[in-house]
């Protein structure tokens, strides 16, 4: 059985097609979606005779070092060969999550717009694809690949993979498709050794996240009579630990592993401009919607994981939050 073929838009696979030199960008601070998305993209247009490159203002994760790259993640304009004649926008419900390096280049250059999320604004000058019943960002490239004849192989199919794995919670979050499920049958019967991916995925650890986690865990908070576990990594504790965001990847997860625990919290405190603001990250199952309580701080996401930023500390955007999640709750009684 095959993914189905339709949907992809022709004035997008047109873009694609039309274009030689283009830049593949996704939300900065990326996630593996985001960045598994982004790579097979590139992976995808190379296939085809264009001249592709990778952009994320945030650089490549290390956690994904193990993924082959179709070439250097760029981080800077500056770093550019030359200019683009189009980027293509991956995973990002707005513009704006596309980081402040990228925003005088696209008022610029045309750019087509391919996410997911419920609300996004439909931003791209040339084409929009955006299917909020997709479960990933990668689970559209996939797409777009098969439509374009690129084989889902080696490289490129290891990239969907991680892609559509994580944003589904390793295929048990609500938003998994029958689409997803088979596309990563097919790539198996391509060829894809999950086995082996599976493993590189998961032994990269270093010794500073693991200890990390040991103390953000043993400092979680058990609120509203279980119902919330919430997690308060401030900037002292990064630093104590010498870690980084990326070693606080997939904690928000954890949390909602504990029994009776309807919605969990991240809150990781970041510094912008001189400023302490938090990074709030929210994770729910069932018919608790996240979304609606990060759409409050305007940010966004999906039913059961969502994300928004705050100008407070982690303390305060715990206090600010809080009776958001209460309110979800209350309207589901």
């Amino acid at each position: 059985m095959t993914i189905e073929q339709h949907s992809v838009p022709d004035e997008l696979l047109a873009a694609l097609r039309r274009h030689q030199r283009v830049l593949v960008a996704a939300h900065a601070h990326p996630d593996p979606d985001a960045m598994g998305s982004s790579l097979a993209m590139a992976w995808t247009l190379r296939a085809i005779g264009v001249d592709a490159l990778v952009f994320n203002e945030d650089g490549m994760p290390a956690f994904l070092n193990f993924l082959t790259l179709p070439g250097p993640v760029l981080s800077s304009l500056e770093s550019l060969p030359c200019e683009p004649d189009l980027v293509v926008c991956l995973d990002c419900g707005d513009r704006a999550r596309l980081g402040d390096a990228l925003q005088p280049l696209l008022d610029r250059v045309p750019t087509v717009n391919i996410d997911h999320h419920l609300g996004n604004p439909l931003f791209g000058s040339e084409a929009n694809w955006v299917e909020p019943g997709m479960a990933a960002s990668g689970e559209l490239v996939a797409r777009i690949a098969k439509a374009l004849r690129v084989p889902l192989q080696g490289a490129l199919a290891e990239a969907l993979y991680v892609a559509i794995s994580a944003d589904t919670g390793n295929f048990s979050y609500s938003n998994t498709t029958p689409g997803a499920l088979r596309l990563v049958a097919e790539m198996v019967e391509d060829g894809l050794n999950l086995p082996r991916l599976r493993e590189r995925m998961e032994t990269n650890w270093t010794e500073t996240r693991m200890r990390l986690w040991g103390r953000v865990m043993q400092d979680v908070r058990i609120l509203e009579d279980g119902r919330l576990a919430a997690a308060l990594i401030t900037l002292d504790t990064l630093r104590a630990y010498g870690a980084t965001s990326e070693d606080t990847e997939g904690i928000v997860e954890q949390m909602r592993k504990l029994a009776g625990v309807r919605v969990s919290l991240m809150l990781r405190e970041e510094e912008k401009n001189g400023r302490v603001q938090v990074k709030a990250s929210l994770r729910s199952s069932g018919k608790d919607n996240v979304r609606d309580v990060a759409a409050q701080f305007g940010g966004g996401g999906h039913r059961n994981a969502a994300g928004a930023t705050l100008p407070l500390d982690a303390e305060k955007a715990l206090t600010v939050m809080q009776p958001y999640i209460r309110f979800v709750w209350n309207r589901l009684q």
